[in-house]
């Protein structure tokens, strides 16, 4: 096969990130900003919302692979408990106010965020000679802010995010979406992930070939799946490009 294009995850496949949303420290540092805006909420309070909200979001979604919207989740728990002192508030503060909470929520949860080894050298050398794409289950207000934080955010158009389609991996419309932006058959494109089921799965069902990446995240097995290539340190990805290419 000639390969002319490559879609990647972000998280546990370019990316190693941690993060811990359950954190109680998460709800205290979004309990101390909603006062700056009006809104008395003890930290327990906040985190039961936030969870409570995501349930009623999922549970409200008819995909069958749902995904929440955070920005979302943050709009409602101002809605909900606004004052008057919230609502007097500039209109421009007032639009941007979940964006910025979600944004914080992020932050206060993330631990770690670097790059796997090899992932900068190998990409910018893909990047002269393939159309690289991203499809990465995610939210709109953090997940190309963390591409760009670790340097990466330019080698890649399309980037789709689940959060901003309401659905996600390994849902078939996210590989389409990205196969129709580049252009391309899926058999000229080879998705490359660490997720079994989201990733390859997924990829598979439109019939793209796929790479899977053994690291430290994702479902590592899937029944009746299995990755047309497996990798274990990220500049393997180009000897399964040149596998492919002899094919």
């Amino acid at each position: 096969m000639t390969i002319k294009g490559i879609i990647f995850d972000i998280n546990g496949t370019l990316t190693d990130i941690h993060t811990n949303e359950w954190h109680d420290d998460v709800y205290r540092v979004i309990s101390n900003l909603l006062s700056y805006q009006g809104i008395s909420l003890e930290p327990n309070v906040v985190k039961y919302f936030y969870f409570q909200i995501m349930k009623e979001q999922r549970a409200a979604n008819i995909d069958r692979y749902p995904e929440v919207d955070i920005i979302g989740i943050f709009r409602e728990i101002i809605a909900q408990h606004s004052t008057d002192f919230t609502r007097a508030l500039p209109i421009e503060k007032l639009e941007q106010l979940p964006r910025f909470l979600a944004e914080a929520h992020r932050a206060g949860s993330r631990f770690r965020l670097q790059l796997y080894p090899g992932v900068e050298d190998t990409i910018r050398q893909l990047h002269h000679k393939f159309r690289l794409a991203i499809i990465s289950d995610g939210q709109a207000a953090y997940a190309v802010p963390e591409l760009h934080a670790v340097g990466l955010s330019e080698y890649f158009d399309p980037i789709i995010i689940s959060g901003n389609l309401g659905y996600r991996k390994p849902d078939e419309r996210l590989f389409a979406a990205a196969l129709a932006a580049m252009k391309m058959e899926p058999s000229e494109v080879l998705f490359v992930g660490n997720d079994m089921y989201r990733d390859v799965y997924g990829a598979q069902k439109l019939k793209m070939k796929t790479v899977f990446f053994k690291s430290n995240q994702g479902v590592q097995e899937k029944g009746g799946v299995r990755p047309d290539y497996i990798i274990y340190n990220f500049h393997e990805l180009l000897n399964a490009i040149r596998f492919f290419d002899s094919r």
